[in-house]
């Protein structure tokens, strides 16, 4: 039986995905190591977590699951109480610590069609 590809899906949404997924990888790494050196010198634990989370995510995301979604949403809502503590209601000293977060999320949202619920990608 051959497989007919959909015109409303173009190919490459699986290659965005998984660079998404590879982004969120590398940056959480970035984030662990930083964290952990922190935690070391006695400092937030914040960013250690979400770096966690963010290397979490972009497993999930390489593999297709829309866990990896639900997995971020808590690491962005983290992160905006980390910065509500950081700065509280100062809306241009929430700017830097929000901007990239909200940046990935709304890519993140973009992704919701090629994510499945299972871990694999809806054919």
């Amino acid at each position: 039986m051959t497989r007919i590809s959909s015109p409303s899906r173009p190919s490459s949404v699986g290659w965005c995905v998984k660079l998404l997924g590879w982004v969120c990888v590398l940056l959480g790494l970035v984030l662990l190591a930083g964290g952990l050196w922190l935690i070391f010198l006695g400092g937030s634990w914040y960013y250690a977590l979400a770096g966690l989370g963010l290397i979490l995510t972009g497993t999930l995301l390489n593999r297709g699951s829309m866990m990896a979604l639900w997995l971020y949403l808590l690491v962005w809502t983290g992160t905006l109480g980390w910065a509500w503590w950081e700065s509280g209601s100062d809306w241009w000293a929430q700017l830097p610590r929000m901007l990239s977060p909200t940046v990935i999320l709304l890519l993140m949202l973009a992704c919701i069609p090629t994510l499945s619920r299972n871990g694999r990608r809806p054919s």
